[in-house]
């Protein structure tokens, strides 16, 4: 009997895998569709690994954001994912941190729709390695869920065409011309005076997609069957815009500090975003009728951040309003902390006062906070994107919880009315 060295079936091995590169289809990458990005460093067909740096113009924001499609898979085969920082900068800034680009997990889909997690990456030097295999031809990979304008179009369109009580408008068009969806939500004969006012908004900074899964989850619990989503309807107007800066979120670029600045940043006298102006307009409408109640800004924070909401130091606010808001932050908590799957939050909320950040009275919360009724509540509400739960179940789920908060504060508030 013939035995077989450890070094012939190293070469053998070796000649196998060599073939086998050789038979397949090349890999190729593709990034020009709605929301894509990706700058392709290397693509080597014989290892079938590619490595890549978030796409995006600095100038339109931080590049953190990268979504592309992968074809020429062999179905089965291990594809191997090697992610490093851009090295993008504009102006005198450095470059960003490539902690924001590496999520623990990277998402992938076979077919656009489903959305699911890679096993966890593993660092190695100064890049992230990811490696997947699926059952299909193509792929498409993303620093999270991808959330697009069209998507959000559909998502509004569909769910007013399926409840009476939910109307498809647009917030505005861009400065790019791009429509920005928006969903309107009252049930019954109440008059509008009579009704509490509620903004929900979502996505200011483009590359946090989560952020739009939840206020799709919002959208989705106000709309549903629940006697409590009923009541809600019944008592309120609900305005819901789940896409922001819609324009770096069609074209792939981070919006985060975007030139001249970016949309949460430009709640001033003369804003620069038509986003901005239109919602400032319509919040005021609220504010002068004495009804904007309830102003939720959706984002997605620092890697493993587990900061929930955002908010003024007590002393810039009336006695009253820090009471409103401090039962709105507890009820919150309470119940969104047992939503599943649950996604972790941390009960101490940040400050975003004097030392936050220079342009601190153009944040759109600050804004409405220091210019809303003495009862509006205006809260930042983050969702962690870096657990394993920052799915778009868990960011649905989180949506629903917020959703169900309003209703449960706002029925406190009527009782005492």
């Amino acid at each position: 009997m013939k035995f077989v060295t450890p070094s012939i079936l190293s070469l053998l091995l070796g000649f196998i895998i060599s073939c086998s590169s050789l038979s397949a289809e090349p890999l190729s990458v593709h990034a020009d569709f709605e929301g894509g990005s990706v700058h392709l460093l290397e693509i080597d067909q014989n290892s079938r690994s590619l490595t890549f740096t978030p796409g995006g113009d600095p100038a339109r924001g931080w590049p953190c954001w990268w979504y592309f499609r992968i074809d020429g898979l062999t179905p089965g085969e291990p594809v191997t994912l090697k992610l490093r920082g851009s090295t993008a900068a504009v102006e005198s800034r450095k470059p960003l941190s490539s902690v924001w680009a590496m999520p623990k997990q990277a998402t992938f889909s076979v077919d656009g729709t489903e959305w699911r997690h890679t096993e966890p990456g593993q660092r190695v030097e100064e890049a992230m390695v990811y490696t997947l295999a699926v059952d299909a031809t193509s792929v498409y990979v993303a620093w999270g869920p991808p959330y697009t304008p069209s998507m959000a179009a559909e998502f509004v369109r569909s769910i007013s065409e399926t409840s009476p009580h939910a109307t498809a408008t647009e917030l505005c068009r861009s400065r790019e011309g791009r429509v920005v969806p928006m969903l309107h939500v009252k049930e019954g004969d109440r008059p509008d005076e009579e009704r509490f006012g509620v903004w929900v908004q979502a996505r200011q900074h483009a590359w946090e997609s989560g952020s739009s899964w939840v206020a799709q989850g919002f959208g989705e619990w106000l709309l549903s069957e629940e006697p409590d989503a009923a009541w809600l309807r019944q008592h309120a107007e609900i305005f819901l815009v789940p896409i922001m800066d819609i324009d770096n979120t069609a074209t792939g670029n981070g919006g985060k500090d975007a030139l001249p600045r970016d949309h949460n940043r430009d709640w001033s006298a003369e804003p620069h975003w038509k986003e901005i102006i239109a919602a400032q307009r319509k919040v005021s409408d609220l504010i002068s009728e004495d009804r904007m109640d309830v102003f939720l800004d959706l984002h997605n924070p620092a890697p493993g951040d587990p900061t929930f909401f955002y908010i003024l130091p007590e002393e810039m606010l009336k006695e009253s309003t820090v009471k409103l808001r401090d039962r709105f932050l507890a009820l919150a908590y309470q119940r969104i902390s047992k939503a599943e799957p649950r996604i972790p939050m941390s009960s101490k909320p940040k400050i975003t006062g004097t030392s936050y950040h220079p342009l601190w009275r153009q944040i759109s919360t600050n804004w409405v906070s220091m210019h809303g009724n003495p009862d509006t509540l205006s809260v930042c509400l983050e969702t962690g994107w870096n657990f394993t739960n920052s799915t778009t179940e868990g960011y649905r789920a989180v949506g629903a919880g917020l959703a169900a908060t309003v209703r449960e504060f706002l029925a406190e508030r009527a009782r005492e009315e």
